[in-house]
């Protein structure tokens, strides 16, 4: 049953995109009003499944796992996505052979906002990725107070669950960060998405600190874009770029809910171009550290 849900809705989603990536099309999803991921149902489904033949009812899987009865009965009913930790404890107990493991990544990507979750499919397996932000600090780069504002902040309102799934599955993603064999990682922001106050000073200078610690690693270069540079090629708004496992290198951009996983070469090498010029017009990378550190000490 797992499959055919898996392999249906988000399946059929997929394909799309590769298809349209093929023609030389740009994918479009504009974001939907929240729903029940099919693979949160096919989780739960198969969760009982392996519970009963287990012999245990939700109250002694719960206590045996360390969660409330209220906890697995909303996982079992696809109205709650499963944590890394309850899957782990789960499969643990009910002798699973990792089988529900294999599904934590599609439940965890499936918190995303629809419209990010094609390229979020791409991102995940990229060898580089680089990033051109002027408005906020990239993604994989946010805490999680900073994340949290981010999205506490979207208009209309989004509820306090949808807050902590996307803040959870925005710091999920950041295992590219660190992950074997490591991704090539670049990242240009502007001055001004560093210096805009969202949340606390507690808040900023704790994602100060966190962009210079994550600069630091040897597969991450971190570029500012001072404020008094004037016009430059990333005026046109935020854009990424990632090369694939199998070498083929694909953009992307999103703007109000809705995201474009761009791959006509020529769009893609537009990309590519100007973020190389970005690289050049942006400070170097310790000449950007200096300036974020010079920044942690004003507060």
């Amino acid at each position: 049953m797992s499959q055919r849900v898996h392999f249906g809705a988000e399946g059929r989603e997929r394909v799309k995109a590769v298809q349209d990536g093929r023609n030389g099309r740009a994918s479009r999803t504009r974001e939907e009003a929240p729903d029940r991921p099919g693979v949160w149902s096919a989780y739960g489904a198969l969760l009982q499944h392996l519970r009963k033949r287990a012999g245990l009812n939700q109250q002694q899987l719960g206590d045996a796992i360390d969660y409330s009865l209220e906890q697995v009965a909303s996982v079992e009913q696809g109205r709650r996505p499963a944590k890394a930790a309850f899957t782990r404890a789960a499969d643990r107990v009910l002798e699973a052979g990792g089988v529900l493991e294999v599904l934590q990544d599609e439940v965890d990507r499936a918190k995303l906002p629809r419209f990010f979750r094609n390229f979020a499919v791409i991102e995940a397996d990229a060898v580089s990725r680089c990033d051109y932000e002027p408005l906020l600090v990239p993604g994989l780069l946010q805490t999680e107070a900073y994340a949290r504002a981010v999205f506490s902040g979207h208009c209309p309102p989004l509820s306090e669950e949808i807050i902590d799934q996307r803040t959870e599955a925005r710091l999920g993603r950041q295992k590219l960060l660190d992950r074997v064999p490591l991704t090539e990682l670049s990242f240009i922001i502007n001055e001004e998405a560093l210096r805009d106050p969202v949340g606390s000073p507690e808040v900023m200078r704790e994602q100060w600190l966190r962009v210079l610690e994550v600069g630091a690693l040897r597969n991450v270069e971190v570029q500012v874009v001072p404020a008094c540079r004037g016009f430059h090629p990333g005026k046109n708004g935020a854009f990424v770029v990632v090369e694939t496992q199998d070498h083929k290198h694909l953009g992307y951009f999103e703007s109000q809910g809705v995201g474009c996983v761009v791959s006509e070469p020529t769009e893609v090498s537009t990309f590519a171009l100007r973020y190389g010029k970005l690289r050049s017009q942006a400070l170097n990378v310790e000449e950007s550290a200096r300036l974020i550190e010079r920044m942690v000490g004003e507060t």
